[in-house]
């Protein structure tokens, strides 16, 4: 069942807000109003896929423990239909495994409850920000090849024979980190991300999920490869 849509500016970012706790969906909802988002609130996940069929949204916050079809499972059929957009997972469960779970699930940041209220806001932001930045794209084209795929930089794409495989906004942040310096060795500490994942742990789930998207065999890179103790290199193709 849809609650309300508050309404800003046409252009400004529209966030979604899905879970099954009416005063926190209330007190989100003022708040990121109040800092000049459009939002809209769901109590379950079936009412946030209605939201979605009639309104394009730029950030899903989801609660993890809701009933039914809970915040993991939600995402995770998200990402089973290759829908793209980020998602930031709120959730009582402050453990380690639950984060790992949530991220697996395909979640692109984790905030454990209770949070401070400008956590949340630098988070969203956070994650926006790089969206327009991948969006923008460097002016002069530049492409590599990784096996039989081709990832365009300007663009952030990820392509096999001209058809495009669908990234997450993650996923195409790291594909432009390590293809800044192909071949080079990139360590856990440097691609931890303050406004996402925050451990080294989560950055190893991040690459296994991007592994699955571009080698043959996941369980046995050679593109996306281990640097043991180190970090992650990938190995790309000459034309």
């Amino acid at each position: 069942m849809t609650e309300h849509i508050t309404l800003i500016e046409d252009d400004a970012p529209h966030i979604l807000i899905v879970d099954d706790d009416r005063r926190i969906r209330s007190l989100l909802s003022k708040f990121l109003s109040d800092h000049g988002f459009r939002v809209s609130t769901a109590e379950t996940a079936a009412a946030a896929r209605d939201h979605r069929k009639a309104l394009v949204f730029d950030l899903i916050v989801l609660d993890v423990m809701m009933p039914g079809e809970n915040g993991v499972e939600f995402a995770k059929s998200l990402r089973t239909d290759n829908d793209t957009i980020p998602i930031l997972m709120l959730t009582a469960r402050s453990e380690s495994e639950h984060r790992i779970t949530g991220l697996e699930a395909g979640a692109d940041d984790y905030l454990p409850k209770p949070f401070e209220p400008r956590e949340l806001l630098l988070r969203i932001n956070n994650i926006l920000r790089r969206a327009v930045a991948q969006d923008a794209g460097p002016v002069v084209p530049d492409a590599i090849r990784i096996g039989p795929l081709v990832f365009h930089r300007a663009r952030g794409e990820l392509q096999r024979d001209g058809e495009t495989i669908r990234l997450t906004e993650r996923e195409r942040e790291l594909l432009k980190i390590f293809s800044d310096d192909p071949g080079g060795t990139v360590s856990r500490h440097e691609l931890v991300d303050d406004g996402s994942a925050g451990s080294e742990r989560a950055v190893d789930v991040q690459i296994n999920r991007l592994r699955r998207k571009i080698e043959n065999d996941p369980a046995n890179p050679t593109h996306l490869q281990t640097v043991r103790g180190v970090g992650y290199k990938l190995v790309v193709d000459p034309w």
